[in-house]
């Protein structure tokens, strides 16, 4: 192999290295203190906490967590100031704090924030406010 070639492959291989590095994950330093996370939700967007269905039937059954569905009620604790319309006039949203909602199976985002779960979804698919 010529030695130019050597000298190429030499700094293909340096390149290369450097470039591993630059891309490599920083980690974050913490100073041990912590705030409390606060979702604000945009547009018509809901934050809502699933209502998790009882572990045991009314029978004495017990349902395991495999066989469980997932759950389509929950309360809603935060809602989003509602959409724009092509005007840029704001449509309020039908749905407020503390409502009691059915929404869609397969919907919105689901987030976890210190062992708690929530999910974001937008207003249209919430199907319906229950009473209870």
């Amino acid at each position: 192999m010529p030695a130019a070639m050597k000298r190429k492959a030499n700094k293909t291989k340096a390149r290369t290295n450097t470039t591993k590095a630059k891309t490599s994950p920083i980690k974050a330093k913490s100073n041990g203190t912590r705030g409390k996370t606060t979702l604000i939700p945009l547009g018509d967007r809901l934050v809502i906490e699933p209502v998790v269905q009882e572990e045991v039937l009314a029978s004495g059954i017990v349902i395991p967590d495999t066989a469980k569905e997932k759950p389509q009620q929950g309360l809603v604790l935060a809602a989003g100031p509602g959409r724009l319309d092509d005007n840029g006039k704001r449509i309020a949203m039908e749905v407020k704090v503390g409502d009691r909602v059915l929404y869609a199976k397969y919907s919105g985002q689901e987030i976890k924030i210190d062992r708690d779960e929530y999910i974001v979804l937008s207003e249209k698919d919430v199907l319906c406010r229950v009473n209870v």
